[in-house]
Order: structure tokens, then sequence, then C-alpha cells
């Protein structure tokens, strides 16, 4: 790339003279001529392509799958654990076990923002991926029940490494996509519903052949394996800067903008009841009809659609708007709620909700960092999108639980308590999101 003083020098003072003249009287600019003339180029803009920033998108999007992937197969491990190997603990400290995951993954993304503006994802990346594959070969070794072992393995260690290759995996997408961050960020968090469809699956086959502690090394494998790619492809575009003060890590400089504020309160009440189809729906489905053929695969299928819902919409976000989407997106969620969970009894009902739910909950994973990219400056990014998962993880650490004291005896009548809450908590955070795009633009067909 041809940097501002490389393009000057090849420009004589006369041609100078004729192309302001021509800017003058040919273009309709603000301003004076001469800014126009003389704006500094950024030699760090994002490309919107290339090999390299493909390549990172490659490595991020295995970072996802080894992270959050392991998150979404949650549903899995939970119902194993209530029947087998926790089955002396409750289902809501069973299920407390998957909510501390996904609050210590957000909650240390403040962190993890900060720190990828400062070190950038060299060491970041590699140091996630040796304590998230160490944790999975530590939980291989846990004893049933022991379940302050998962909550230390599973819950605590696993979720800390994750964090700090999660996040600069979504931050480090925008260092090269700024017209299709939307869609970059979409592959890292398909990424993470194609690991909640592969890990379901191969602990669903694998446990009752070789046991819980080789199936738990199979994945820890996997996600070394994972890592090792990503650390080769994933690389920085923007220099690194010099790690703030802790009291500026958490920026606070966010809560000023009223856009944000408003979407980090829609989102934040849409967090407490987004995961509780994913958490719940494989219970729901026994309740109903017992151990099926199907009932084991509820939860994959929930996260193959999930996995379209967080590529195809983020195509559609970057063309007519991120706000637009997300706002869309989450009102959807909890239409389909109430109208087909909450009514459905028959098998074939239950799998067309999972279907249906999982891609339209897709969107609000995928468009959280990219709507928060399109609101922020270029070098907070990082911190902001760390600042939005933080504030996040004090309602996915209240909300599967909470469900869960709705279905303390697992009833057809009980799941509809939290079939309603669930859908109400949805759709007061569509309300915000919505009054957040409104602020970003007032007009109703902008594209926002």
């Amino acid at each position: 790339m041809s940097t501002p003083s490389s393009r000057t020098s090849t420009t004589t003072p006369d041609e100078k003279a004729q192309l302001k003249a021509d800017i003058e009287n040919n273009a309709s600019v603000k301003g004076s001529v001469h800014e126009v003339f003389d704006a500094p180029i950024d030699p760090y803009a994002p490309p919107d392509g290339g090999l390299q920033a493909w390549l990172t998108v490659l490595g991020a999007t295995l970072v996802g799958f080894s992270t959050f992937g392991v998150v979404n197969a949650f549903g899995e491990f939970s119902s194993f654990y209530k029947t087998t190997y926790l089955s002396n603990y409750s289902a809501t400290l069973v299920t407390m076990i998957g909510a501390v995951q996904v609050f210590v993954l957000y909650f240390c993304g403040a962190f993890a923002g900060s720190l990828f503006d400062a070190f950038g994802p060299k060491y970041m990346v590699p140091i996630s991926g040796v304590i998230t594959s160490f944790s999975f070969f530590m939980l291989s070794i846990t004893k049933p029940q022991q379940i302050y072992q998962q909550y230390l393995t599973q819950a605590v260690l696993f979720n800390l490494g994750a964090t700090f290759g999660f996040f600069p995996a979504l931050a480090v997408c925008t260092h090269w996509f700024k017209r299709k961050a939307a869609y970059a960020l979409g592959c890292v968090l398909a990424g993470a519903s194609l690991g909640g469809i592969i890990f379901p699956i191969m602990l669903n086959k694998l446990i009752p052949r070789v046991g819980f502690g080789w199936a738990t090394r199979a994945i820890a494998f996997i996600i070394l394996g994972c890592y090792i790619i990503a650390t080769f492809t994933i690389k920085a575009r923007r220099p690194t800067k010099p790690l703030p003060p802790l009291l500026r890590i958490l920026d606070f400089s966010a809560f000023r903008d009223r856009r944000y504020v408003l979407f980090a309160i829609g989102a934040w009440l849409n967090i407490i009841a987004v995961f509780n189809p994913f958490f719940y729906i494989a219970i729901y489905g026994t309740v109903l009809h017992g151990e099926s053929n199907v009932t084991p695969y509820l939860l994959p299928i929930m996260n193959a659609t999930s996995m379209v819902g967080r590529t195809l919409p983020a195509i559609l976000a970057d063309k007519v708007g991120r706000f637009n989407v997300i706002s869309v997106s989450v009102l959807l969620c909890s239409i389909f709620n109430l109208a087909l969970w909450y009514t459905t009894t028959s098998e074939s009902g239950v799998i067309a909700f999972a279907a249906v739910y999982g891609f339209v909950s897709g969107p609000f994973f995928t468009l959280m960092p990219a709507c928060v990219t399109q609101i922020s400056p270029l070098d907070r990014i990082g911190g902001r999108i760390g600042m939005l998962f933080a504030t996040l993880s004090f309602g996915a650490l209240a909300g599967t639980p909470i469900g869960g004291v709705f279905i303390r005896t697992e009833s057809r009548e009980h799941f509809q308590h939290l079939i309603l809450y669930t859908g109400i908590l949805c759709l007061a955070g569509s309300v915000f999101l919505i009054a957040a795009r409104i602020s970003c633009d007032r007009r109703l067909f902008a594209r926002v």
C-alpha cells in the first residue's frame, strides 16, 4: 500500500494546482478544499478482503469453534451430568455450571478487549489455546459426584482461557473488514455454532463407548489442533498501543453515548433469556416424548440453524443495516417463543421450534460486536466490545438458573412458565434495541 508521502511525491506543484481547481469547479464538498486534498490516508484502514484477511477469519473461526462452540454444547454435558455423573446434585446446581461458563467468558471479556488493544493476538491466542486444552484434559480426570471439580475445570479455568482467545478473534476481524465486518464476525460465530453441533453428537456417541474421560480428551485434542492452526493464521493489522491503567480498561466513556447505553440494555435483557432454549430444549423434548431417537439431536438442530442464522443475516446486515437486522431478530425470538414453543406438544413441533429459533437467534450473537464497532472509535473497539460482554455477563449468570426455577418439576405446565419468562424478556430487549436504532437514525428506512 502506498503511503501518503509517496503519493504526494509523484504529483508536481502544477498538477496539484490543477487538481485543486478541478475539485473547486466540479466537486460538491463541505469544508476547505485544502482539507479534502491534504486529508491523511490511514495506512491501517481495513482492506475488506485479501488472502491474509481471510486467513485471519479462518483462524478466528477455529477459535470460535473451540471456545464458544464448547459452551454451546453444554446442554449435552448437562443432560449427562443430571442423569449419571452428578446425579446426586440438584438440576439448578448442574445448570449453574453452564451459567458460570458464560459469566466468566463474558465478564473477563472487558479485560480481554483492552489486552488485545495493547498486545494483539500474537501472544493471547496461543496462551488461550494452552489454557483451554489443558482445562479439558483436567476435566477428563474429574471424579463422579464431585461437582466442585466441574466448576473449577469446565466453568472457570476453561472460560478464563477462552476469553483471551474468543474476544481477540472477534476484534481482529475488524482490523481487516469494515464494510464486510458483520459477515466476518458472522463466520467466527458460525464456528461457535458448528462446535455446538459437533461436540454434543461426539459426547452422545463416545461416552457410552469409551467413557466420559476419553470423550473429553478427544475434545481437548480437537481444541489444541484448532488453536495451532489459529496461531499461525491470525494476524493483527493495526499497531498495538500501551496498556491503559486498570480503571481505563473498563471503558466507562462508552456509557456517555446514548446509542451504546440503549443497545447495552436491550442486549442485557435478551441475554437473560436467549440461552434458555439452548439449555432446556432437550429436557423439554424428554418431558413430552421420553428418550426418543430425536431428543439427542434437538440441540444440534438448534445450533445448526443458528450457524446459518449467524452468517446469512450478517450478509443482509451489511446491506440493509446491522441495527435493523438485530432488532428484528430479537423481536422474532420473542414471537417464536410465545407463538410456537409455548403452544407446541408434538415432536415435529419441537423440532420446528428448535430449527426456527436457532436461525432467528443467530443474528443477535453475530451483530452485537458489529453494532458496537459501528458506533465506536476505531482505536477503542476492543475495549468497548469487551465492556459490552462484561455487562452482559451478569444477565447470563442469572438467566438460565432463574429459568431452571420455573421447572423444578419437569412438566409441560412448568415449562410454559419458563417459556413466558423467556418470550417476555426477549420482547423487552427488542424494544430497547429498536430505541438504539432510532437514536442512530430516525428515518424509517435508513440503513443503520
